[in-house]
């Protein structure tokens, strides 16, 4: 009787070891490939996780450089504010620096100015009337011993001027409407000039003509101009 037929022992190792081998290569497989999809889990991580950083760092980092810039801004701004006030302020102290130099300079030379008066009215019983004159054209001659300097503004060291925009030439119309009552409003001057060192002669009339003077003014020195004689003259030339 024959029994059942069997593989050769060598043949069922060498089956047995194919067998071995495939497992041992699939489960080689697999964790390579765990291996892998871990590399590229931990790469995609490391990544795109310092990508996020990196932004959130340079966000955080911009926030802060124009927080910065802001400041530095608000901080020039201000340094503008804080100058312009200084130079402000400081305008205003020169200023009233230089009103108020200005208002010493002026009380000074008010002060160091001769003070003018006007001067007292003179004594009509003190005249002294001439029919005529030295001139046919001389009705009469007035002197008078209390005729008195008008009084003056100017100092120092005296010269006549015959400009009619200067002190001296104001000063010498007031000493001839003192002497002959005509106010300055109301007078015509036909000639004002020289007649000698320190001595004016003018001729004058009232607007309407119905009074004519020839008026003799001499210095005084720190007292201004006095009259010395008054002609009534029949007209001016």
């Amino acid at each position: 009787m024959k029994g059942k037929y069997s593989l050769p022992p060598s043949r069922e190792s060498r089956s047995g070891s194919r067998g071995k081998r495939r497992k041992t290569n699939l489960i080689l497989n697999l964790l390579i490939g765990l291996v892998i999809l871990l590399i590229i889990i931990v790469s995609s991580v490391i990544f795109f996780g310092g990508s996020n950083n990196e932004n959130t760092a340079g966000k955080a980092n911009d926030k802060k450089d124009n927080q910065i810039q802001e400041n530095e801004s608000s901080s020039d701004d201000q340094s503008e504010i804080d100058n312009n006030n200084t130079d402000s302020d400081a305008q205003e102290t020169a200023q009233t620096n230089i009103e108020s130099e200005d208002q010493d300079s002026s009380d000074d030379t008010t002060n160091n100015s001769p003070e003018k008066q006007d001067p007292a009215p003179a004594n009509e019983e003190d005249a002294v009337v001439t029919d005529g004159g030295e001139g046919d054209n001389v009705k009469k001659t007035i002197e008078n011993s209390s005729w008195k300097p008008i009084g003056t503004s100017q100092a120092g060291e005296h010269t006549s001027v015959y400009d009619a925009d200067s002190v001296d030439w104001a000063e010498m119309l007031q000493a001839i409407s003192y002497a002959t009552g005509i106010s300055q409003d109301n007078m015509t001057v036909w000639f004002l000039g020289n007649n000698g060192h320190n001595k004016s002669v003018g001729t004058i009339s009232s607007k309407d003509q119905q009074e004519k003077y020839r008026v003799y003014i001499e210095w005084v020195d720190g007292q201004g101009w006095k009259p010395t004689k008054v002609e009534e003259v029949d007209k001016v030339n």
